[in-house]
């Protein structure tokens, strides 16, 4: 039992689970600086319901990625940062199964998503089933948002704007300007996570005409998108804390502009030395959680110093 629930949990690449937790933290940290509150229960089931959906997108990749010859053509892929789990291409798991296994997370993550909207309010449904969605149909037929050159917009809302209003809404019932302000740099840096892992996966997701942003402008122009993503988290994190949206202590994020340095300069030098490149993949993504849990700390900690609301 125990071996069966820990395969289930490889296949659903739990690696990149901070994908979800991030922006639930975040959420939840401008709900507390909101009104000095948390309602850990359903914060909780906000966690579960978000990781579940995610492994529902994450394993309805795996298999559509399959059907389309996608990951069989990916020979130039970086584990764990692209390429899929490749347990079916290592015959380890059935494709059916595998599809199974995702409409079983996205089911249960829906249930979750029910409970929540009887209990908080409608407008959880309404983010519920767009994020659900589109991350299932990401690669999933009909729509392949992926294949289209618009998954990297549905990835930002679905791990950024998404679960962070959410998550504040569940926590407060009603939306604001500071939790869509939180939710910018996040929104941004996830889309950067995935527009950098999409350098490996070019040959073949051109092969496959799996047309999205990095396909289209190849990856030496690719490379300035992928710096304007990093750049616009910061900045429209420096607007939001000018602005008056977020506190003074949510600027605790620049301390790791290091790493986004690093990682830019990186994806700069190494665009077409997909080895050489593979340490901006894991930068990228260090940079995306640093960036969610410097912001929760700015936040709570404000509050705790200031005592008052944005």
């Amino acid at each position: 039992m125990l071996s069966a629930v820990g395969f289930w949990f490889k296949a659903s690449r739990p690696e990149f689970f901070t994908a979800s937790i991030v922006p639930v933290m975040v959420g939840a940290a401008a709900a507390y600086y909101s009104n000095g509150q948390m309602l850990w229960g359903y914060l909780l089931v906000t966690l579960v319901a978000l990781v579940l959906l995610h492994a529902a997108a994450n394993l309805a990749n795996d298999y559509y990625d399959h059907l389309s010859g996608n990951d069989e053509a990916n020979v130039q892929y970086v584990r764990p940062f692209t390429g899929g789990s490749r347990l079916i291409q290592q015959g380890q798991v059935v494709p059916r199964h595998i599809l199974l296994a995702s409409l079983l997370c996205l089911f249960t993550g829906a249930l979750l998503g029910l409970y929540l909207t009887w209990m908080r309010g409608w407008p959880i449904l309404a983010l519920g089933v767009i994020g659900g969605l589109s991350g299932f149909f990401y690669t999933a037929r009909p729509l392949q948002l992926g294949y289209r050159g618009i998954g990297e917009l549905f990835i930002g809302l679905d791990f950024g704007i998404l679960p962070v209003l959410g998550t504040y809404y569940v926590q407060v019932q009603q939306f604001s300007g500071s939790a869509l302000a939180a939710s910018l740099p996040v929104t941004f840096l996830i889309m950067a996570v995935l527009w950098i892992n999409q350098f490996q996966d070019f040959a073949a997701d051109k092969a496959v005409d799996k047309r999205h942003w990095v396909v289209r402008l190849g990856r030496r122009r690719a490379r300035y998108v992928y710096t304007g993503m990093v750049t616009c988290a910061y900045v429209s994190l420096l607007v939001s804390v000018g602005g008056g949206w977020l506190p003074p202590l949510a600027v605790l994020p620049l301390v790791a502009v290091p790493v986004a340095a690093f990682a830019v300069n990186t994806a700069w030098r190494h665009y077409d030395d997909l080895r050489q490149l593979t340490p901006a993949n894991a930068a990228t993504i260090v940079l995306h959680l640093l960036m969610g849990l410097l912001l929760t700390a700015g936040l709570v900690v404000d509050y705790l110093l200031s005592g008052s609301p944005i």
